[in-house]
This record gives C-alpha cells, structure tokens and sequence, in this order.
C-alpha cells in the first residue's frame, strides 16, 4: 500500500451519501483514496443488490412455494449490501491511517519503536478490510447460486452480473491483501493466507455460476 498524501476524510463522504458522479469524479482525482479496495468493496455491493433486486422480482403469485426461501435472500443480501458498502469507508480509513503512520516520527529509538508498531496495526486494518470484502464475495456467490433455480427468469441474467461482481470484488481484494501482507512481518501475514487460498474457489464458483446463466439465456 503506497503512501498517501491527502486524508481521504478531506476528499470525499461517506460512500453512501454521494452521488454515482461524485464518487467517480473522486476515483479519478490524483488523490490516494478512494482506490482500488473501495472498488472492490463496492463490486460487492452492487452484487447484493442484484441479488435482491431479482428476488424482489421473485415474489409474483407464481412464486408463493418460494416466498420463504425468497424472503430469506432478500434479507441476507440488503445485509450484505450494507455491510460492503460500510466496508468500502472502512478501506477508504485504513488507507488513510497507514500514510499517518508512515509519517510518524523517527528520530529516536522510542519514536522508531512507536512508529513501526503503528505501521504494523495500520497495515493489519488495511488487510483485514479487503479480507473482510472477499467474505462478502463469498456471501454474494452463496445467495446468487441458492436463488438461480427459483429466481424470475425475466431478470436471470442479473444473477450473472451479481456473480461477476462478486468475483471482481475477490480478485480486487486479492491485490490489496497481498500488497499490504507483503509489508507484515510473517507473523501477522501468516493469519490471511486462509483468505487468500479461498479466491480461487470463489473465482471457480462465480465464472460457473455465470457459465449457467449463460445456459439459461442461450436455451
């Protein structure tokens, strides 16, 4: 993780209180954050949100068997929408401490001492929240696959996009995990290689999912 130069606290909201133009606008500006892990949170969120959306689609008189299992995902996935989208601010922070910590003092052994603990809390926050985003991922695949078969078929292909969401926000994550992890004594990194070992099943999960939605679409 670079270090930053302007607070991200100075630059922009929280992530759900701005316009789609504005967050971009932000994305765009040379300033440190929002970056690649608040993208990557937010793939997460617009995942759930699919989810939700074509089970809300989902509750026709058609649908009655279904409307408990229904109900449920409707539930899981404005829970996992939420919790994403507070991840991505949570990124945004993280990103913000680790440049803070990076400028601490260093001139004597104490402020040297002090300043590389601060590093090492920084960089644990910074991996934890992308951990914490491929979680979501995960939950967003979940959900998708479970409504697949019972969902509206008018509104399948948005199960697709919700899975391909969730895969880009595993992937991102990945990167921001590994970056931050690279900087960790092993001690630390050591505790996110259970995260990092699950990307590739959830990359497995969410181009099949995506390759039967195509089956579904194609007939």
């Amino acid at each position: 993780m670079s270090q930053p130069s302007t607070s991200y606290q100075d630059t922009a909201s929280s992530f759900g209180g701005v316009a789609l133009a504005q967050y971009l606008s932000e994305l765009a500006a040379k300033v440190p954050a929002p970056g690649g892990g608040a993208v990557a949170a937010l793939h997460a969120a617009q995942g759930a949100a699919l989810v939700a959306m074509v089970a809300r689609y989902t509750t026709r008189a058609k649908d009655a068997e279904h409307r408990p299992v229904v109900d449920r995902l409707i539930d899981a996935a404005d829970a996992a929408r939420e919790r994403a989208l507070a991840l991505a601010d949570a990124d945004a922070a993280a990103f913000t401490a680790v440049g803070n910590a990076y400028k601490l003092p260093k001139t004597t052994e104490a402020e040297t001492a002090a300043r590389t603990a601060a590093i090492t809390v920084a960089l644990i926050e910074a991996a934890r929240v992308p951990a914490a985003v491929v979680d979501e991922a995960d939950e967003v695949l979940s959900l998708a696959a479970e409504l697949l078969p019972i969902g509206n078929p008018n509104v399948v292909t948005d199960i697709g996009a919700a899975a391909d969401a969730a895969r880009a926000a595993a992937t991102s994550s990945q990167l921001n995990i590994e970056i931050n992890v690279a900087s960790l004594p092993a001690e630390h990194g050591d505790r996110f290689a259970p995260t990092l070992l699950r990307i590739d099943e959830i990359c497995a999960r969410a181009d099949a999912l995506h390759a039967d939605v195509l089956h579904v679409v194609r007939g």
